[in-house]
């Protein structure tokens, strides 16, 4: 498989988080979708490995993940198709409210700054993360994510990936 072959949707799933609207050279939206670039950073610099993001990010220079980026952020979002169920978004909402999560991820979970927009995100993606968080896989968040991961249970992540993937 050739290296574009693989590296765009890869980037594409990732990226997706970013779901900014693209405006031609305003500088503050373009530093605000290069904080997409970021995860590329974290992979080059170890915080964060994966065994496909990982060897494909080292290569990279700064100017080429910001190019990427500011590519996939101008890319309509693709809504999430998955099926959610009304009880466990219901559940996710409790679990959201009770963690706290909207002081980091603001309301609807819009993002800020280094803290992503996660509202509308793909539900297996949201599963793996915050399983990756709790196991200590992922450590790029200064602890943050990773303390809130671990008060979390199977049954949480998969509430609140039904809640935050329910999110538009």
């Amino acid at each position: 498989m050739k290296f574009h072959q693989l590296f765009v949707p890869l980037v594409a799933g990732f990226l997706s988080l970013a779901l900014l609207p693209a405006s031609g050279q305003d500088i503050a939206a373009g530093k605000a979708k290069a904080q997409a670039c970021a995860a590329c950073q974290d992979y080059k610099e170890g915080r964060r490995t994966d065994p496909v993001m990982t060897p494909m990010a080292t290569s990279l220079s700064r100017q080429e993940m910001i190019d990427i980026a500011n590519y996939f952020a101008a890319q309509p979002a693709k809504p999430s198709t998955y099926k959610t169920d009304d009880a466990k978004i219901k559940l996710g909402k409790a679990k959201a409210d009770e963690t706290l999560c909207s002081m980091c991820h603001l309301g609807a979970f819009a993002g800020q700054n280094e803290i992503p927009r996660v509202a509308g995100q793909q539900y297996d993606y949201v599963v793996k993360q915050l399983r990756d968080f709790k196991a200590r896989k992922r450590t790029n968040d200064a602890g943050n994510m990773t303390s809130v991961a671990q008060t979390l249970s199977d049954a949480d992540i998969e509430n609140l990936a039904q809640y935050i993937t329910s999110l538009r």
